[in-house]
């Protein structure tokens, strides 16, 4: 069972995809990972890939359920953060104006979870584990590095996360014309940040996941040699680190992250 110290620690990263072999094709070719097939309790229930960082699984694809694709939901990664109880995670963040997607749900060997919509529509998900995380650790080559979310009230989301998940503000940067850039983290570890989307961009406010590679740049060029498209980047971020935002064959939005050479 999870615990206080794993609150708000992000555990899980999943694709929904309609081709889940083109996909894993794809990923293991841009970002490096590779694939193991889930044989735990329910696996002959349930096609389940999990994506690997060397030998440490950081995430999952699965085929985009049908009622989902008779929702209209397109692929898309959502990102798990660890919560002492789902259930009453649930209860809160509903009562804070959140909305069920799915959930709470138990899976053996894995945890209970929901999926949800914040208040201003971006999905997001929580999980109480099965078994404790591990403990925190910078983020490696291969690991989700950033979380970043473009929403319409920047100030309400962090709020609404902050009393779900305990996430602090780092720090804030004045991006100008663009708004205010919001990080926000817990204990020693900055997660990632929050803004208010302009009014030009198309989509709805939603979660982007940025993936650490060695080269951004060069995951780029793969990217789009592998049918997906750049649509931000890469450039260069205030610290030196290069970024690119990437739409998967599929059109599922992700993002690469590359240090700062020392």
């Amino acid at each position: 069972m999870a615990s206080q110290s794993s609150r708000g620690q992000f555990v899980w990263h999943e694709l929904l995809a309609k081709d889940t072999k083109a996909e894993q094709a794809f990923y293991k070719q841009v970002v490096g990972w590779s694939t193991k097939k889930w044989e735990g309790p329910g696996s002959a229930d349930v096609d389940y890939t999990m994506w690997m960082a060397g030998d440490r699984p950081i995430g999952g694809v699965m085929g985009l359920p049908a009622d989902a694709k008779e929702a209209g939901a397109p692929p898309n990664w959502t990102a798990y953060v660890e919560v002492p109880d789902a259930d009453e995670t649930t209860r809160q963040a509903t009562s804070l104006g959140g909305t069920v997607l799915m959930g709470p749900h138990s899976a053996e060997g894995v945890g209970r979870f929901t999926i949800m919509k914040d208040p201003q529509g971006a999905v997001f998900a929580f999980i109480t584990s099965a078994t404790p995380p591990e403990p925190e650790t910078d983020p490696r080559a291969l690991d989700f590095s950033w979380h970043e979310l473009a929403t319409t009230d920047y100030k309400a989301a962090a709020k609404f996360y902050k009393t779900l998940f305990g996430w602090e503000k780092k720090a804030e940067h004045d991006m100008g014309d663009m708004g205010v850039y919001y990080m926000f983290g817990r204990g020693r570890f900055t997660y990632g940040g929050m803004y208010d989307k302009p009014k030009d961009m198309p989509a709805p406010p939603h979660w982007v996941h940025y993936v650490q590679v060695d080269n951004a740049d060069a995951a780029a060029d793969r990217a789009k040699k592998a049918g997906g498209r750049v649509v931000n980047g890469p450039m260069e971020v205030p610290g030196g680190d290069r970024i690119a935002v990437i739409l998967d064959p599929e059109g599922a939005s992700f993002a690469v992250h590359s240090k700062a050479k020392a």
